[in-house]
């Protein structure tokens, strides 16, 4: 999925026909191993009178190929920015930790993404978005956690309910909803696993420029001065630059490629956020140093994520990037109107502290556009308050692994805080690498921090299966 949000209002019926259509060509490949399953979950968690009480169907796939039941633990994924099968199909360390530990699987699909739409093609009107809070997500995971357990019968001998895992969602915001189901709900999950988790940066704690000076380190230091006269033909695009705004568009389009290779700078090639060869980053150095021709060499440089299979004769830039709320890119689809809604990052370049074009993103200017697109008012600092910030230190049962080569790493916990508040730092690890499914190119690094956390799990589902039998 390429990256992108939306600036100008859409016209909604068009874009949700165009979902159906990309949605209905993925997955061809599911993984046998899941059964698609619906859950008929709350609209409003904390308002009886909102929606006139009503309900919507949530997806969520489940495996118990490996589960002893009455006595395996639950990995519970909690499903973040997209699709659910996109991230199930490449979370495989969460199946092989379950073959491991004989648990039942479960990835849940966040309300508002994927087919998880509480008023369908409507649901990103106003005022029926405003049910898309981190809150009432976590809610939805709390309540289908619970009634699961009670439908499949997931108790042991002694009549105590099976010890639950949130097996950190992929990405940034999933692993940030499994450190908030920790802190939010520890009587229903035993621990978390939050891969690639930026809980600091998104709760407005540190630097601002921190995000493209860490994808110019991950990538390399370029100097790009375009002459905008030319670019079209030397470009390929399939318009010629006319104003001020197109020439930001084409920073935002070129700013974008750079991140999502550096975020998927895996060592073999992957087919998750586009197509990617193995070692993007070094085939984009390679690309770009190649000749003496600047401009073709970063065009080719950038169709390594727009034009991965070669088909598109020329670049659209307003329908392959869609500027938004998230400096870092949003998606396509209702996906992408979904993260709009929901973001709140004020990430920006500078060309000082990074190798790219000044694009400022300040407080006022999403306090501005929040307004102008979808008539609220950011809240800064409410992550901070309601999710603790940096202050975890009494929380428990929590892993935070983070790739150094993953621009996300430094808004995230990069030092442990406590005996089971563990940190996990990857050596040439790229975006949630130890969440992928074991690969023979995987780096040492990977391998080891993988079995850290398998021992650790291990150890929380021992903990809470000893204090439940107590309980009897």
């Amino acid at each position: 999925v390429l990256s992108a949000f939306v600036s100008r209002p859409l016209d909604l019926l068009d874009l949700y026909a165009f979902h159906s259509f990309f949605q209905s060509r993925q997955h061809h490949d599911a993984d046998p191993r899941f059964t698609e399953k619906f859950f008929t979950q709350t609209l409003d968690h904390f308002n009886f009178n909102s929606m006139g009480n009503g309900t919507f169907n949530q997806r969520y796939l489940i495996t118990d190929q490996y589960w002893e039941k009455g006595f395996g633990p639950i990995f519970f994924y909690t499903g973040n920015e997209g699709d659910i099968w996109e991230f199930a199909l490449n979370s495989g360390f969460i199946t092989e930790l379950a073959a491991q530990q004989r648990a039942l699987v479960i990835f849940a699909e966040h309300r508002y993404y994927g087919k998880s739409l509480p008023f369908e093609k409507d649901s990103f009107n106003i005022p029926q978005i405003s049910l898309l809070t981190v809150e009432q997500a976590l809610a939805d995971y709390a309540i289908m956690i619970t009634e699961l357990k009670q439908q499949l019968g997931a108790t042991d001998l002694f009549g105590n309910q099976t010890p639950d895992l949130t097996g950190a969602a992929e990405s940034n915001y999933g692993g940030m909803l499994s450190v908030y189901m920790r802190i939010k709900y520890p009587n229903i999950v035993a621990g978390a696993l939050a891969a690639s988790a930026p809980i600091l940066s998104t709760a407005g704690l540190g630097d601002s420029r921190q995000f493209f000076q860490d994808v110019a380190s991950v990538s390399f230091f370029l100097s790009f001065s375009p002459k905008y006269r030319h670019i079209q033909s030397a470009f390929g695009l399939c318009k010629p630059l006319s104003s001020a705004q197109d020439i930001h568009q084409l920073n935002g389009f070129l700013r974008n490629a750079f991140t999502l290779m550096a975020m998927l700078d895996y060592p073999y090639s992957t087919h998750f956020m586009g197509n990617m060869p193995a070692n993007p980053v070094k085939v984009a150095c390679e690309t770009m140093l190649r000749g003496s021709d600047l401009l073709g060499n970063l065009r080719d440089t950038a169709a390594i994520v727009y034009n991965a299979t070669g088909i598109l004769p020329c670049f659209d830039l307003y329908s392959l990037y869609l500027e938004c709320a998230d400096p870092t890119g949003c998606g396509l689809g209702f996906d992408s109107l979904a993260w709009d809604y929901q973001i709140e990052l004020c990430y920006e370049s500078n060309n000082v502290t990074d190798m790219f074009p000044p694009m400022p993103f300040t407080e006022e200017d999403r306090r501005l556009y929040c307004s102008k697109r979808w008539g609220v008012v950011p809240r800064p600092g409410w992550l901070n308050i309601q999710f603790w910030g940096d202050a975890l230190s009494t929380a428990s049962n929590i892993i935070f692994s983070n790739g150094d080569l993953d621009p996300w790493a430094n808004g995230g916990v990069r030092t442990s805080l406590s005996d089971s508040l563990i940190a996990l730092n990857i050596s040439g690890g790229a975006h949630h690498l130890d969440l992928r499914g074991s690969n023979e190119a995987d780096p040492v690094s990977v391998i080891s921090a993988r079995k850290t956390e398998a021992d650790l799990i291990a150890l929380w589902v021992k903990m809470e299966r000893t204090r439940l039998q107590k309980l009897v």
